[in-house]
Order: structure tokens, then sequence, then C-alpha cells
């Protein structure tokens, strides 16, 4: 039992070495251009994994003296903590930050409504859909009334001052969580939630060229396509996997598995396997669990 507890230990050692140097390995390497335009995809529910994997693609969109960052995002929601990173990070970037909500058939709800009114520049394509933004519990259960209303007030607020300090409709940016309203990309463009619909991200980056966006200190830039080249800056392995750890339905398996590798090496002692795959289960499961309990933009 002490040797399996051993090899447990070292195993965990080498991911706390090697984590974080691999996290850093996403996305080709590239050399400065100022026609280089970096683009970031995001599916899925908005998690901490998500919140770094941003904050990491628009500080070398800064480093490489980009035109644009664009983040591609397709959300049901997230958390709020994970939200409220992502919002800072968009709203002091020193590059033009364009959230373009695509492909077709996808949403930006509720987190993601948060997240595509803080960009310079809000974009959809045709057939799709933000809003629906009313917080909600990420675990199901009840949240006390006198709670709910905070929560909801909090939200609908910080909604308002996003559209406000982006020139978006601040009512119907409120109504959003309020009463949880939704916008087609259509609704959208007319309620002056977004800034333009693109059939492609060609015609996006066309579009977006030549216009003026206003960064945090009050630099105010011309953004210029002329010539640009496309920069995909991908989740690295570790993202990746760390994002589908945050599954609810991963966590149980998870947990299953750590549950029954410590029971199975505790009866058997010196079978190591099952140990150390029960160690490496609970540690995941542990970090998923964390992110479960964390508390839900919606």
């Amino acid at each position: 039992m002490l040797r399996t507890i051993r090899i447990v230990l070292k195993f965990f050692l080498f991911t706390m070495l090697v984590l974080p140097v691999a996290a850093g390995l996403g996305g080709s390497i590239i050399s400065a251009s100022s026609s280089q335009i970096e683009i970031l995809r995001v599916e899925g529910t908005i998690v901490p994994v998500i919140a770094d994997y941003i904050d990491r693609g628009i500080t070398r969109a800064e480093e490489q003296n980009a035109v644009a960052c664009i983040i591609e995002l397709n959300t049901p929601g997230g958390l709020l903590d994970s939200t409220e990173k992502i919002v800072q990070r968009i709203m002091n970037a020193k590059v033009p930050v364009v959230v373009y909500v695509s492909p077709k058939g996808a949403w930006a709800a509720s987190a993601g409504t948060f997240i595509t009114l803080s960009a310079h520049i809000a974009a959809m394509t045709p057939g799709t859909t933000i809003g629906a933004a009313h917080p909600v519990s990420g675990g199901g259960q009840e949240i006390p009334e006198d709670q709910m209303k905070k929560i909801v007030e909090f939200s609908a607020k910080w909604m308002r001052t996003i559209a406000e300090e982006r020139g978006r409709n601040m009512e119907e940016a409120e109504l959003a969580v309020t009463e949880s309203k939704s916008f087609t990309d259509v609704d959208a463009l007319n309620k002056n939630l977004v800034d333009l619909r693109a059939e492609s991200l060609e015609s996006l980056i066309s579009q977006i060229s030549g216009r003026k966006v206003v960064l945090a200190g009050g630099k105010e830039v011309t953004i210029d396509t002329t010539g640009y080249e496309t920069a995909r800056n991908e989740m690295n392995a570790i993202e990746r996997l760390l994002q589908i750890i945050s599954d609810p339905n991963i966590a149980y398996i998870l947990f299953t598995l750590a549950t029954i590798g410590l029971i199975t090496e505790i009866s058997n002692p010196g079978m190591i396997f099952p140990g150390v795959v029960g160690g490496i289960s609970l540690f995941l499961a542990f970090y998923s669990l964390g992110v479960l309990e964390a508390y839900p933009g919606g």
C-alpha cells in the first residue's frame, strides 16, 4: 500500500512539473505581424480552463501586435467567475477583440451573452441566437429566493454596465437577464445588441476593416485588415483535457473509477494498478467537482 502511495505521489509531482510547461504549448509559433489576426475557438460550457485559454489567446495577440483577436463562440452558458474573468480580459485588452457567434445553429446563451456584448465588435452568423442569461444553479439545486434575487439584480446591472460601455441597447441587454429574453441574429442587430452579421469568417474580417474601436485607457484605433493573415490558436492538450473533465457526467465516472480502484487496492494490497488508477481518478474528480460547485452565470 505504501508503495502504491509513493507511485501516486510521484505521478502527481510529475504532473505538477509538466502541466505548467505543457499548458503553454498551444497553437503555432509565428512571428509578429501588423497584419495578423488571432483566431480562438470556444465550444462548450464556460469553465475556468476556457477563461485561461482566452486570456492566453488575447495575450498572444497583444504580443504579436495583431490587428484583432477574433473569438468564435458557441456556448450554452457557464460559470459566473469564469465569465467575469473573460469579460474583464476582453474589456482591458490592448488589441480589438471581436466575438463571433458561429457556426450557423450556434448560440451564445447565458454567460455567452455577457461575453459577446463585452467585445469591441460583436458579430453573429445568420441562424444563431444569444440571450437567456437568467442565472441558474449549476447542480440543479434550489437557490433561496432572497439569494436568487440578489444574484439576478447583480447580473442585470452588470449586463447593463457592459452594454453601456460598448454603446449597446442597455434595456434589451438587461431583459436577457431579468426575463431570460433571447434574440436571433436579426433581432440582436436590429436592437443594437451586436454590430454586424457575417456569413463567414472571411466576410467578418472584411466587414470589421475600417471600423474604429476604443481600447482600454481611451486609445482609439482603426482596424485595417488589408493583406491580413490569420493565426489559429487552438486549445492545447491539457486545456482540452481539463475542459472534458469539467463535464458533470465525466465527474461522476471519475469518482466511480476512483472508488472502485481504491477499494480494490485496499482489498488486494500490492496490485498497484487499481490504486494508481483510483488515485489519478480521484485527483481529476476533485478538480471537476470543484469546478461544478462554483456558482454559475447560467
